[in-house]
């Protein structure tokens, strides 16, 4: 065996034992490690500030301080979320139907869903049952539809462009049961993002949004390309640099000498390189909402208050046979309560009074908030 070292092995000891093709693939690792650090942050802070919006359209609802802490991103098979539900939870499933294409899930737990259903009909946040019926499933997703809503506008506006979704599906996913979504199947990778919740007094709890990987790209996507366009538009800089030739010498000739002549270059333009760096956005605070009672801000504002006496359905050949002094039947009876409504709302039942030659209506009822959601289904 010979003593001496080849070219190959000098360089490995040079470099610690390491071979040109260790280093290249350990500067590939180091790269997509970049990249995906840098795919996470991306995809973090368009779901803080897209559910700090959500958030806020909550709190709106709930007349209560809504908040949440910094999420949490991670990229994991969606089969890996299925086998980890530990108890129901209610899943709002919205497809996009233009600016992004994709799926976004959102996952809320059941109990903190029926706390959210007891403040929205009046409540206190404190149910005596935990039955989740569908009273409750429908007062979650309207909360659901504006908080969707809320997340899907500030989308548009990061990734400036027109963001429309179709009507979001809510329903309650249990243990064994799979949700249908037109681009999420149980064996591809989604992007999970984790948020603290917490709804003043009532509410301590954790709320899922999950990403399919074609929504996370094209998030990708429109970000850099937004701030590349903003470098792209600042950086050409134009620089002029004029040269002028030395005069020419005179000759001996009894003629005049020639006048000075300058000679001017033609302009150059430097192009100075584009460069492009991941997207900073600005830090939000979790205060989604005021301290103080500002009621007072919206007492002047003024409302349309109507009675409906009754109601008649008649064909077009009768409405053309009324004359003066016809009589239209009208479906209440006498003793029948009369609808009161604000601006087209029913808010309370009563009784005609006459004050002083005039019509009055006494409020015999005024209808509790779990009765006015129950008449709007």
């Amino acid at each position: 065996m010979s003593d001496s070292l080849s070219q190959e092995e000098i360089d490995a000891l040079l470099n610690g034992g390491m071979t040109e093709s260790n280093t290249a693939n350990e500067d590939a690792s180091a790269n997509q490690s970049e990249n995906e650090q840098l795919l996470f942050d991306i995809i973090g802070e368009v779901g803080n500030i897209s559910m700090s919006q959500a958030a806020t359209a909550l709190s709106s609802i709930l007349n209560r301080r809504v908040s949440i802490t910094t999420p949490r991103v991670s990229k994991i098979k969606f089969q890996e979320i299925l086998d980890s539900l530990a108890a129901p939870k209610v899943a709002t499933t919205v497809e996009f139907k233009e600016g992004l294409f994709g799926t976004n899930l959102m996952l809320l737990e059941v109990r903190d869903a029926i706390v959210i259903a007891d403040l929205m009909m009046g409540g206190e946040g404190n149910p005596v049952s935990q039955e989740f019926t569908e009273l409750e499933l429908s007062a979650v997703a309207e909360a659901m539809n504006q908080m969707i809503g809320s997340a899907s506008t500030s989308m548009a506006t990061m990734t400036n462009r027109k963001v429309d979704i179709f009507p979001p599906n809510v329903n309650l996913w249990e243990e064994g049961m799979t949700i249908e979504t037109q681009s999420i199947q149980p064996q591809d990778s989604i992007y999970k993002i984790s948020f603290d919740l917490s709804v003043e007094g009532v509410i301590e709890s954790e709320i899922m949004q999950i990403f399919s990987e074609e929504v996370v790209r094209d998030i990708e996507k429109a970000m850099l390309a937004d701030e590349a366009k903003d470098l792209r538009q600042t950086a050409p800089v134009q620089e002029s640099t004029p040269q002028v030739a030395s005069t020419p010498v005179e000759q001996p000739a009894p003629t005049p000498a020639p006048e000075p002549v300058a000679s001017v270059q033609p302009t150059q333009t430097v192009q100075r390189p584009v460069e492009v760096s991941k997207p900073a956005f600005q830090t939000l605070t979790s205060n989604a909402m005021n301290d103080g009672d500002n009621l007072d801000l919206i007492l002047d504002v003024p409302l349309d208050l109507s009675v409906i006496l009754g109601r008649s359905k008649r064909t077009i050949k009768e409405i053309l046979s009324l004359n003066t002094g016809s009589v239209i039947e009208l479906d209440k009876l006498t003793e029948e309560p009369l609808e009161i409504l604000l601006n087209g709302k029913l808010i309370a039942t009563g009784e005609v009074v006459v004050i002083n030659e005039n019509f009055g209506v006494r409020i015999t009822n005024i209808l509790s908030q779990k009765q006015r959601i129950s008449n709007l289904r």
